[in-house]
């Protein structure tokens, strides 16, 4: 009995470790897209809307590719509801990037992993285990040591610091959608489904708060490409995997991992210094991913 058991665990072994690198990865390309939205040459809202539109080819060939010989999925809810709360994402991420300081918004934008285990059993019927407590408080500590040497509070800053809170609300939601959603599609399904939805909201917003579409060299059109490539088709679609295998409040923590990629960008691109306190931050935050990781006998 006990080598049959040690058996059947062992696929589920394999799926957790495949699913825990897909995190890692996918928090490297959303990482990302900060340096090819600096090189865009377009605004933010038109770098979002084309992070989604340029993506919807590759994602249609994945959903295709992933569904053959597969009866058809119907639409549901919680699809649409990411595509929808995506979008709000972003919006508000660009947002809050124009009028509150880099610090406070990136700060502010990582309160999502708290509503998400706030919300799991709420909302989705996910129990959160009190290891994966432990982590996210580790890795919100971490992520002030981060960026707390910069963080400021002024009241011409409250819209933009408002606006960084919304952005974590409706990152949290997206994930708690997307995990939903994984139950009854595959990860190409929902990502591709959910970014139709995204790319329309985001081309209205676009059209309407900054117009002009097209950057003026290959250089732009290049860093827009990568964008899409990067961030949406391999940072959310190795999230949209991993959601299919771990727990929304644990996968959430992908956004910690987020910031210390963003910080180690920085660096190399930007010749962003990286102090002692940000690295101890870098620490605590792995450690905290470390302590809530999923376990043998059930999910974080």
């Amino acid at each position: 009995m006990t080598i049959l058991a040690d058996r059947s665990s062992a696929p589920r072994s394999r799926a957790l470790v495949f699913a825990g690198i897909a995190l890692v990865g996918g928090a490297i390309g959303m990482a990302a897209s900060a340096v090819f939205v600096r090189w865009a040459e377009v605004g933010p809202f038109v770098s979002a809307f084309w992070r989604a539109g340029l993506s919807i080819p590759f994602l249609w060939l994945w959903a295709r590719l992933e569904s053959r010989g597969v009866p058809a999925v119907p639409w549901s809810r919680p699809v649409v509801f990411a595509g929808l709360f995506f979008a709000g994402d972003l919006i508000f991420w660009h947002l809050a990037i124009l009028n509150t300081t880099l610090t406070n918004a990136t700060l502010l934008g990582t309160l999502a992993p708290v509503w998400v285990a706030l919300g799991s059993r709420v909302f989705i019927g996910e129990p959160v285990s009190r290891a994966t407590f432990a982590g996210l408080a580790l890795c919100v500590a971490g992520a002030l040591l981060l960026v707390g040497s910069s963080l400021g509070l002024n009241p011409e800053r409250v819209f933009g610091d408002l606006c960084g809170v919304v952005t974590s609300l409706f990152f949290g939601a997206y994930f708690l959608s997307v995990r939903v959603a994984r139950r009854t599609m595959g990860s190409g399904l929902v990502l591709y489904r959910s970014t139709l939805i995204t790319a329309a909201v985001l081309l209205v917003v676009a059209a309407a708060l900054d117009g002009h579409f097209l950057p003026a060299s290959l250089a732009g059109v290049g860093a827009l490409v990568a964008l899409a490539l990067v961030s949406q088709v391999g940072g959310q679609g190795l999230l949209a995997f991993a959601l299919g295998h771990l727990s929304a409040a644990f996968s959430s923590l992908v956004i910690f991992l987020e910031t210390v990629a963003a910080a180690l960008f920085g660096y190399a691109f930007f010749n962003e210094a990286i102090t002692g306190l940000q690295l101890v931050g870098g620490i605590a935050i792995l450690s905290g991913i470390w302590v809530a990781r999923p376990r043998r006998s059930g999910s974080a």
